[in-house]
């Protein structure tokens, strides 16, 4: 029988995709620590190393395979003294394809299976099994717990899921398949959650899920976001929350009013519109056109007069049109959003975009996805400048190399929308800055 020791295997997590993925990454590595096993940021000192995958669209997973095989050649993988687990999406997507291919990898970990991390560990490595980690006074096991992912790798702010799984079924998406049916998370679990990183130092708080919108729809008792993120706001009132992926559907007079009420709840809005000509929308199995979500934008700025508004789009769907490109193109001016994230269409196999007719070639899918970005980015910086002699709170995260330090108003998400640079404080503080000046995302408070 095996014998626990304090000789338990090193583990190291690599992370690749979304936000979603980092979360996935920390219930992991505080699963793992609590049961004993140590945890290492270098993959080359580790001896199991844990890669947390992405496949949403064929550019992650090529970034997953050439990760794995970059991973696989360290001298210590390839000497059999490290061993290598590929988790999340990959697995997820292709299964026992991925198995009989990737041969280097010594297990394989689906999304659906990431509970049983401490197991899988365990059987790679039976005659290593931990010692009981030592427990701190307060009942936690202390700064080795790795159990807050960090947004923009600061510990002042941390990403909470609420959900998992999506129900749309969106023609070119591939989550379905990887993540499964949709379902909330409890507000008792994410209220621990969000109580936990709080007593850590935590001073913003971001909702993540596939679809944040429908969080509730599911329970016995129907609950909604407007809901659970009043409730957060008021019990834990010296902290920011901000909510991610909502999807026009889950923009309601309730969830805008909550947001208006509430200071320590960010007046932004991440709402994927994906495109404005409805063919192309109905294509993409979702609803909507360009008229539409015009009117949304405008009732969102009326309620909420200061939100700051941030969309994707998909550029070079199948079957796109001059004439549709030309429609999205128009929308984005009318719009005018705060922030426009861009992708060229990702052919996924298993989807059922993949099988219509009218495939647009890569060059122009690329040049598309270009235009787009050129006409959103010089919008948003004009938005962004309008700033300038504002005043509004920043959560100082850090110091540049050359002792700037900045932080992120509630105007700008984490990773994504550019940082602002301010002149006073100390990391982890909320100053109040009059906005002096901005360079594209970035902007300069006093």
């Amino acid at each position: 029988m095996p014998i626990a020791t304090n000789l338990a295997p090193s583990v190291a997590f690599v992370t690749l995709g979304c936000a979603k993925n980092e979360v996935d990454s920390q219930e992991m590595a505080a699963k793992l620590v609590r049961a004993g096993y140590p945890l290492v940021d270098d993959p080359e000192a580790a001896d199991a190393i844990i890669i947390n995958t992405c496949s949403f669209i064929q550019a992650a997973t090529e970034e997953s395979i050439d990760t794995f095989f970059a991973l696989a050649g360290l001298d210590r993988v390839a000497a059999g003294d490290a061993k290598i687990i590929m988790a999340g999406c990959l697995p997820a997507r292709y299964g026992a394809d991925l198995e009989s291919e990737l041969t280097e990898a010594q297990a394989f970990v689906p999304c659906s299976r990431e509970d049983d991390i401490v197991q899988v560990v365990a059987g790679l490595f039976p005659d290593r099994l931990p010692a009981a980690p030592q427990l701190a006074d307060d009942g936690t096991i202390g700064a080795n717990e790795y159990a807050l992912t960090t947004a923009g790798d600061s510990p002042w702010v941390a990403y909470v899921k609420i959900s998992d799984g999506c129900n749309r079924m969106c023609s070119y998406c591939t989550i379905p398949f990887i993540r499964g049916r949709y379902h909330s998370f409890t507000l008792e679990q994410i209220e621990a959650d969000v109580a936990y990183k709080v007593a850590s130092g935590v001073r913003e708080i971001t909702l993540i899920a596939q679809d944040t919108g429908r969080w509730g729809a599911d329970f016995e008792e129907r609950k909604t976001l407007a809901q659970l993120m009043g409730h957060l706001a008021e019990r834990f009132p010296e902290t920011w929350f901000r909510v991610m992926y909502i999807q026009p559907e889950g923009v309601t007079d309730e969830l805008l009013a909550t947001m208006r009420d509430h200071e320590n709840i960010c007046s932004y809005l991440d709402i994927p519109f994906q495109h404005a000509a409805k063919p192309v929308l109905r294509a993409m199995n979702r609803r909507g056109c360009g008229d539409d979500f015009l009117q949304l934008v405008s009732h969102v700025r009326e309620t909420v007069p200061d939100v700051t508004l941030r969309t994707t789009l998909i550029a070079g769907f199948p079957g796109e049109t001059e004439e549709q490109f030309a429609e999205m193109l128009d929308f984005i001016e009318e719009a005018e959003l705060d922030y426009v994230g861009v992708f060229p269409y990702s052919r996924e196999d298993g989807t059922k975009a993949a099988e219509l007719e009218g495939q647009l070639d890569e060059e122009l899918k690329q040049e598309r996805a270009q235009e787009v970005r050129d006409l959103a980015d010089g919008i948003s910086a004009g938005v962004i400048a309008a700033r300038v002699g504002t005043r509004m709170p920043v959560l100082v995260l850090g110091r540049e190399e050359d002792g700037q330090l900045f932080g992120r108003a509630q105007c700008q998400a984490p990773d994504v929308d550019g940082v602002t640079f301010v002149s006073a404080g100390k990391p982890g503080d909320i100053v109040e800055v009059e906005i002096s000046g901005t360079l594209m995302y970035e902007m300069e408070g006093e």
